[in-house]
């Protein structure tokens, strides 16, 4: 399975940031971006429905040969890792387990924040693995930040609306003394320099990037044989259930580079790879 690709899911364009880390860490792989345009946010879906659509993306992702899936969304990995988990045969990281361990090995006084989507706040995800992975009590603060996800994608991180929007959502960090904060939502590395500038003494963490750091350690260490392969280059393919005129100028913010025009699957294919797997 050296050769083959790996499989990078998302609910639309976030798991892009994602895709850098993971190309900056393993930029001789193939690459698999599948990006659920046609039904995002996955925020205001029940759990059911994100459980259904992130089975039907492992699916396609399988179908096409993947050796390793990364759900590069915090709501999918909130709510439907363990699912995933059952349908793959091939290992599937999440964002939620390596973030959490991060927190849990930086943290020097045992405060941590968390922001993201109120889906993923709401599922009290991090709050929940971070206390199960940490030998003692350890005090999470969570808050949703929603508005982050449309600025990061306008490219508005040094707009002085952003900073107005930052200091709303982040002022009450200031007092419960946090020096960790988990950045639990793909989009909001765009805004690491708005979010360091509200909380400078505060360690970010890019939840992308832990994932990424784990996809290195699947591939390389934790195996008789290494998965990996050489390409020259990374070599990406997207797919996405609904084409943006967008997608090209996003994906360049995002990754900080060109990207080749994506490939539209319609959502009939996309609900019905299980029959053909």
């Amino acid at each position: 399975m050296n050769s083959n690709p790996i499989g990078v899911f998302d609910s639309g364009v976030g798991g892009l940031s994602v895709l850098r880390h993971l190309v900056r860490l393993l930029p001789n792989e193939e690459y698999i971006y599948l990006g659920d345009t046609a039904r995002v946010p996955y925020g205001n879906k029940s759990e059911e429905t994100i459980i259904e659509y992130t089975e039907q993306a492992v699916r396609f992702l399988l179908q096409k040969g993947a050796k390793l899936i990364v759900i590069a969304c915090n709501t999918a990995s909130a709510l439907a890792l363990k699912q995933a988990e059952l349908l793959s045969p091939v290992p599937v990281i999440g964002m939620i387990i390596p973030a959490s361990h991060a927190a849990v090995r930086l943290t020097q006084n045992g405060k941590i924040g968390v922001i993201g989507t109120r889906a993923t706040m709401n599922s009290n995800a991090y709050p929940t693995t971070i206390q199960h992975l940490s030998e003692k009590t350890l005090i999470v603060f969570s808050n949703p930040c929603p508005l982050f996800v449309p600025l990061a994608e306008e490219g508005f991180h040094n707009h002085p609306a952003a900073q107005l929007i930052a200091s709303e959502y982040l002022a009450g960090f200031h007092t419960t003394n946090v020096d960790t904060l988990v950045m639990g939502c793909t989009h909001y590395p765009l805004l690491t320099s708005l979010i360091a500038h509200e909380l400078p003494e505060v360690r970010l963490i890019d939840c992308g990037e832990y994932a990424a750091i784990e996809a290195e350690r699947l591939l390389n260490y934790d195996r008789n044989e290494p998965m990996i392969h050489q390409y020259s280059s990374p070599q990406i393919t997207f797919f996405l259930t609904d084409t943006t005129t967008t997608f090209l100028e996003i994906a360049e913010r995002f990754l900080g580079f060109s990207v080749s025009l994506p490939e539209r699957i319609s959502l009939e294919h996309f609900g019905n790879t299980g029959n053909s797997i």
